[in-house]
């Protein structure tokens, strides 16, 4: 099996040479980031064991957000995390996708657009949510995911959010639930959030670049009803911090081609796909994210500053559901300490040399 780190130290340098100029900044620190992660241009720790004295030397890792090797650990992280702050009862997962039509205007502008896709889509989910129709209350929970690729590597941008089954009233100071089942119409969320894009891109300055046959389109939102939120977010975990691509899928890389699996959506059989390696690190780089942009964002309760807290929170739904409800239980949080290979001896760092990159933005 072929590693992207193989195909990126192997191809990539060519590749900036032929583009280099045009390629912005953030690409280029990110292919510098993947061809150095885990040797020695990355950095040096150097461990003491805390038994028999040997001393061990690792190499650091690049640290960056859209590096493959980097990001089990943080994967494990958020998903303790998160699980720790769920709420009881039923959640939903909902998806705004924007049409084909419109990506090249987002891809062009990036951070303008990714920003303006999150607010459309927050809104929306706040004017469903305060809707006595639907749920009946102005203070929602939810978080959402910044997606932009295909299982092609093709780009796709689009927002997952995990959203409480129900909202806070600030009026009476109540949970108000949702139909387990149902949250809102998805034709109705599609065209506010429709709406509210096409403001935010007037305002921005994009309008005048965007074909006006997109605002006929069909702009997607996917809601799917899950028991509790441990559902979403075990599904959800893998791809927050996953990069467009990961070293299981490579099949091959020879006659500079690579080679490597996917799979159709709604479909379990895996296909093949054949790339030259200059667009499939093409492909890849497109999907890096602007410096410093935070691809995953928490409204509402769960917000950074909210009216109410989280703890008002949970007991406002215990009491709603005369605390007949699920409350989940925090997961024991793992952590991997370096052992010693000899004893098997706790490690202790002694020194640290630091990779050149430094921990900037660009790589949370």
């Amino acid at each position: 099996m072929a590693h992207i780190q193989e195909i990126f130290k192997a191809y990539a340098p060519a590749y900036i040479r032929q583009y280099g100029d045009r390629m912005p900044k953030n690409h280029v620190k990110a292919v510098r980031a993947i061809t150095s992660c885990r040797t020695a241009a990355a950095g040096i720790v150097v461990y003491d064991c805390v038994e028999c004295g040997r001393p061990h030397m690792r190499f650091l890792s690049c640290g960056n957000r859209h590096c493959s090797l980097c990001q089990s650990h943080k994967t494990r992280q958020w998903l303790e995390q998160q699980l720790d702050r769920q709420m009881p009862g039923h959640h939903f997962m909902i998806t705004f996708t924007v049409p084909e039509q419109l990506r090249e205007v987002i891809r062009g502008h990036q951070r303008t657009a990714y920003e303006a896709m999150f607010a459309a889509s927050s809104q929306t989910l706040k004017i469903f949510a305060a809707d006595p129709r639907y749920v009946g209350g102005d203070l929602p929970g939810f978080f959402g995911v910044l997606h932009t690729w295909g299982r092609q590597l093709q780009y796709h941008p689009h927002i997952h959010y995990v959203v409480t089954g129900g909202a806070v009233s600030v009026s009476d100071g109540r949970w108000h639930p949702s139909s387990r089942a149902f949250f809102a119409p998805v034709n109705a969320m599609s065209v506010i959030f429709r709406a509210k894009l096409k403001e935010l891109f007037k305002n921005q300055g994009l309008f005048p670049q965007i074909d006006p046959d997109v605002w006929q389109k069909g702009f997607n939102v996917n809601c799917q009803a899950m028991t509790g939120s441990h559902q979403s977010i075990r599904y959800l975990a893998p791809y927050v911090f996953k990069v467009a691509i990961t070293d299981r899928r490579i099949i091959a890389v020879e006659n500079d081609v690579v080679r490597f699996r996917y799979k159709k959506s709604g479909s379990q059989r895996w296909r093949t796909m054949t790339l030259a390696t200059d667009e499939f690190i093409r492909r890849f780089l497109q999907h890096v994210l602007p410096t410093g942009f935070m691809k995953i964002r928490y409204f509402g309760f769960m917000g950074s500053k909210p009216s109410v807290r989280r703890d008002q929170v949970r007991a406002l739904i215990e009491m709603a559901y005369g605390f007949d409800v699920d409350v989940p239980t925090p997961e024991p949080a793992s952590e991997r300490l370096p052992v010693c290979e000899e004893c098997g001896a706790r490690l202790i760092i002694r020194y640290v040399v630091a990779h050149p990159f430094g921990p900037g933005p660009d790589d949370g």
